[in-house]
């Protein structure tokens, strides 16, 4: 293990951050600027990406963080010389493995079994289904008889996910009984690691919330433009905007959000959940939630809107706790944001002709185009996201196939 970064002086408590891809900046920024010791272990293809060094005391390089045992061993050794008080996870493919090192190592936070209902979307199905949820019909991709049954109960069209890939990775459509059999033996031994579940058509929202001794102390409602599979699939603009508070479907969603949270057992931490409101019937379905901020730049579309940043909010709760104190959420205003993504032809997309005084945010990353509105009018927030949207397939929008897993 190769290590990299500044020196400072000890802090009272020393915090190791995982993270298998480039993000969670301000989370180690507030880390540091609460006083304590910050250690970043990454990829060390990503060692030369710009993370806030001067907030970082040392950097651990590994060539692979999805080896966990591998992580286990190097974390351990770390251990001897390191008095770590936690370990936090800034991407989502690092949640399981923080939570077997803290089940190793008996520090505090989710262990491995508390992180499954955050992770495993079957987990999460079964747990939301049993404590009265609302979820697409589904079933275990395991025992023969009962994908039968299920085939024969639930019409088409399904979808099958895989349990613990983010967001719309590896989701595969099928049509017919047939259709899945020929997936499931391209999968062999892998296909216990999927899950057959109900298609259902609707508008696809997330809730991005904050969790303090069980309780939901913040939470921010937004719907997509386009579902993200859609997206993922299909190709196109990717597209969120924030929901009216005083809204039937902010508070319908914020009452079966705080209802999520609390049956999969979050007691502390942020949270990134997604629903799906049915074309037909407009009732709100549970689909997936995530011990994590939200990605794809949602965290900076809510730092728009209201005041917050939730990285930052997250570090300050986790050392709360260590600390033994009370988080208390700071001040923060509701406005309306909206927050387009595409993937672009040019490497460096030029974005400067979009320049209402409305555009309070503009991605910098290669062959991507993206920008944030923000306003005190919803209409004028509506307006800009449709008029962009529309210039953004002239101007920039490229396509890829869709990835079955995830690349750096």
């Amino acid at each position: 293990m190769d290590t990299a970064g500044v020196s400072s002086t000890m802090s009272a408590i020393t915090i190791l951050c995982l993270s298998s891809y480039f993000k969670g900046e301000n989370f180690l920024r507030e880390v540091k600027r609460q006083g304590c010791r910050v250690l970043l272990l990454t990829n060390e293809k990503l060692k030369d990406d710009p993370w806030p060094r001067d907030s970082i005391d040392e950097i651990f390089l590994m060539p692979d963080l999805s080896h966990v045992q591998d992580v286990i061993y190097a974390v351990s050794y770390l251990c001897r010389a390191q008095d770590i008080q936690q370990i936090i996870p800034l991407d989502e493919y690092d949640v399981e493995t923080v939570a077997a090192l803290r089940e190793h190592l008996r520090l505090p936070g989710m262990g491995q079994t508390a992180t499954r209902y955050f992770r495993d979307k079957l987990a999460m199905r079964m747990k939301a289904y049993d404590g009265g949820i609302p979820v697409p019909p589904f079933t275990p991709v395991i025992n023969y008889d009962r994908l039968r049954d299920y085939m024969t109960r639930v019409p088409p069209l399904w979808l099958l996910k895989p349990r613990t890939e983010a967001g719309a990775m590896g989701i595969k459509k099928i049509n017919e009984p047939e259709e899945l059999w020929r997936w499931l033996d391209q999968l062999g031994d892998q296909q216990s690691y999927f899950l057959l579940e109900k298609y259902i058509p609707g508008g696809v929202y997330h809730v991005d919330s904050i969790t303090w001794d069980g309780e939901v102390i913040f939470a921010s409602t937004q719907q997509y433009g386009q579902p993200p599979m859609n997206v993922a699939h299909e190709g196109g603009i990717f597209t969120t905007r924030t929901l009216p508070p005083d809204a039937d479907e902010t508070r319908e969603l914020k009452a079966l959000n705080a209802r999520v949270i609390q049956t999969l057992g979050m007691t502390h931490g942020v949270t990134h959940a997604e629903y799906i409101k049915a074309h037909d019937g407009g009732a709100f379905y549970f689909l997936e939630c995530a011990a994590r901020v939200g990605g794809a730049h949602i965290a900076d579309l809510i730092e728009a809107a209201t005041g917050l940043n939730l990285w930052a909010e997250w570090a300050r709760l986790e050392i709360a706790r260590l600390r033994g104190e009370t988080y208390t959420l700071p001040a923060w205003r509701q406005q309306y944001g909206g927050l387009l993504v595409s993937l672009a032809k040019q490497e460096h997309p030029d974005t400067s002709a979009y320049s209402d005084p409305e555009v309070v945010w503009r991605l910098d990353k290669k062959h991507h185009a993206g920008l944030i509105v923000a306003s005190d009018s919803q209409q004028r927030v509506t307006d800009l996201l449709h008029d962009y949207t529309q210039r953004f397939v002239v101007d920039f929008m490229a396509v890829q196939p869709p990835k079955d897993k995830p690349t750096n």
